[in-house]
């Protein structure tokens, strides 16, 4: 992703400059090249000091008057305007200057989305070009990263590091093959990705994208970027291809199997919203949230067996594990909801029956 950069003249020369050379070496003042075009001796003038541009209409009367093709006074003014152009894109460099910090730059480059650089200036350059903007004060109204700056109080997540995180997902979405969107066929295949939790991240990882990805969606599993504090995140790269993006920060087990729920929630109920989950709510995202995790609860575990459940009060290891086998899901899904609900006390003995990945396997 990174960009080729050209070496570009900085010296911004007007083609009224050649025109005054072409006039000197004919014998021809400006005036009387004005008579010969019928335009004003000023507008002459003005296109000398570079104040008025070469259209193509002037530059046919020029190639009439002077026999110097129309194509090459284009091709001036073209350059002088672009050159012009790059020179006052340098000047704007520096208003997106206190935007750096608040962007992992490092971390991009390490993954090749930007060009390694200790040059603030090259950094910026990089930077819109990874985004696609011409300027990173732009970035809040592009619609791609909305929903990074539409972030709840607590903890503060940097909406550039966010929107630099959903970016790279997008990038490697788009990437990624994918079947058309079918909402019918992905309900159907929850009970299998919920039996997938039984199983190690070598094993479950390339069965679960294979899955999602027969049903439309793109499962990205990337790494954490400093400042976003996100577990996971769902967006739609047009109207056939969702994708769900989880973050590689350490966590439990059944947090990750909770979270992964909770985002297919949003895909499955959400008409095709973009959704950050780093458990910072937008007061208009509150029902949204709530009904994700009534989903992921549900999904995971059938709500009348987990209530008759929870009135036998039996919150021994053989039960839990016997619930856990009759829900065809990983025992620590059963402890950790236990434990979330109250019913365990979250430094409970049993956390030894609870997984935690390090997606090079699962440890105790």
């Amino acid at each position: 992703m990174a960009t080729n950069h050209r070496a570009y003249s900085d010296l911004a020369v007007p083609p009224g400059e050649y025109l005054v050379e072409v006039l000197g070496e004919k014998g021809i003042s400006q005036a009387e090249l004005a008579r010969r075009i019928d335009r004003p001796t000023q507008a002459i003038n003005e296109i000398v000091k570079g104040e008025k541009a070469i259209t193509p209409a002037t530059a046919i009367q020029l190639e009439r008057a002077l026999g110097v093709p129309a194509h090459i006074w284009i091709g001036l003014e073209s350059r002088f305007q672009l050159i012009k152009g790059r020179q006052e894109e340098e000047r704007s460099l520096d208003k997106d200057r206190p935007y750096l910090k608040e962007i992992p730059y490092d971390q991009l480059a390490d993954l090749a989305c930007v060009r390694k650089t200790p040059d603030e200036k090259e950094r910026i350059r990089e930077l819109r070009a990874f985004y696609g903007v011409s300027s990173l004060p732009n970035l809040p109204s592009v619609r791609a990263y909305e929903a990074s700056f539409r972030r709840g109080r607590g903890r503060e997540a940097s909406a550039y590091a966010l929107g630099a995180w959903i970016r790279y997902a997008e990038i490697s979405a788009a990437k990624a093959a994918a079947e058309p969107f079918d909402k019918a066929k992905l309900l159907g295949a929850l009970p299998v990705i919920r039996g997938l939790s039984t199983k190690e991240p070598g094993i479950f990882l390339t069965e679960l994208e294979e899955i999602l990805a027969r049903r439309g969606v793109v499962f990205l599993l990337q790494p954490h970027f400093r400042k976003t504090y996100a577990h996971g995140a769902t967006f739609w790269l047009g109207p056939e291809k969702a994708v769900l993006v989880m973050s590689l920060r350490g966590k439990w087990a059944d947090i990750f199997w909770f979270s992964l729920f909770h985002e297919l929630g949003h895909i499955l109920l959400h008409k095709k919203k973009t959704f950050i989950d780093d458990g910072h709510i937008a007061p208009e995202m509150v029902r949204a949230e709530e009904e994700a995790d009534a989903f992921a609860s549900d999904m995971l575990i059938e709500p009348k067996k987990y209530a008759e459940f929870v009135r036998n009060a039996d919150f021994s290891e053989g039960a839990i594990k016997a619930l856990a086998g009759a829900q065809g899901v990983a025992v620590g899904i059963i402890i950790g909801r236990l434990q979330h609900d109250g019913s365990l006390p979250s430094r409970s003995e049993l956390n030894r029956l609870r997984a935690r990945y390090d997606w090079t396997g699962p440890r105790n």
